[in-house]
């Protein structure tokens, strides 16, 4: 099946009325258990690399080549997306790389300029026929438009999208970035409102915080990416600590490491059944 386009992946999810599941890489093992959970359960996945994930690398070739390279030889399709990015340099790097979708964050900038940014990646996106994803934007850090608190209201999302012709809007309904606690309660009727306002997927970021069957309610008013980084790491640490308490004397990565990316394989297997429905 190899590499996919964002639009293509979420435009089949939204017919068949499913959430993609797009989970985040820290590194290699990352992204071989992220491709294994969701070829075992036969749906498409987003592999996505974020803009501190790269900082961590210190380049994002090595990590990106790595993904593609994994996506290509998926039995699904995958897209191969950049997350979170408020580097312009970086999303040229993506887009030069053969990455199929870019997220530019442009959270912390005035609302005329966000819109001006957004609007010149998309041109220069489209051009290669990758996707973008974009989030309207609140002063605040990288929590921005999905801090505690924060709404989005439909109409802002649909004069957004309208401006800046991206391909998906994240928006805030309730959750909240780097939560491990799945307690967060999302607000289904916004998310229904915002989807009859706008003609592009919607795209929920923290979703590490909510809960499997609010998962499911999300995924029915409306969402159709939903973004999860914090839980699958917390069940790739958690694997490595069992490991490791297990047998002290261990010193090969390939055990402790190994054990961490089944463990993580069978986690997405089981999200991304549960986002299909």
């Amino acid at each position: 099946m190899a590499r996919a386009a964002l639009t293509d992946v979420l435009t089949a999810a939204q017919r068949g009325r499913s959430g993609l599941g797009a989970f985040n890489v820290i590194q290699l093992e990352h992204a071989e258990a992220i491709v294994a959970g969701a070829e075992a359960a036969g749906r498409p996945t987003v592999l996505q690399v974020s803009e501190n994930a790269v900082r961590y690398h210190g380049a994002l070739a090595p990590i990106g080549r790595a993904m593609l390279e994994i996506a290509d030889a998926a039995a699904v399709p995958v897209v191969v997306h950049l997350d979170h990015a408020t580097d312009l340099d970086l999303v040229a790097q993506a887009l030069a790389l053969g990455f199929t979708s870019v997220m530019y964050d442009g959270s912390t900038l005035a609302v005329e300029d966000n819109l001006a940014t957004t609007r010149g990646v998309v041109e220069q996106a489209h051009a290669l026929g990758v996707s973008v994803e974009a989030e309207i934007g609140e002063i605040g850090g990288k929590d921005g438009v999905h801090a505690p608190g924060v709404r989005t209201r439909p109409e802002d999302a649909a004069e957004f999208v309208a401006a800046t012709g991206i391909d998906a809007v994240a928006v805030a309904v309730g959750s909240s970035h780097a939560m491990t606690t799945r307690t967060a309660q999302l607000d289904l009727a916004l998310i229904s409102a915002i989807r009859d306002a706008v003609p592009v997927p919607l795209v929920l970021h923290g979703s590490s915080g909510v809960p499997d069957d609010h998962l499911r309610e999300a995924v029915a008013a409306g969402m159709t990416k939903i973004n999860i980084s914090t839980h699958l790491n917390g069940t790739f640490t958690g694997q490595v600590r069992e490991a490791l308490a297990a047998d002290p004397a261990l010193v090969d990565p390939r055990r402790y490491l190994g054990a961490a990316r089944t463990a993580t394989a069978r986690e997405v297997e089981r999200l991304v059944r549960l986002l299909a429905g």
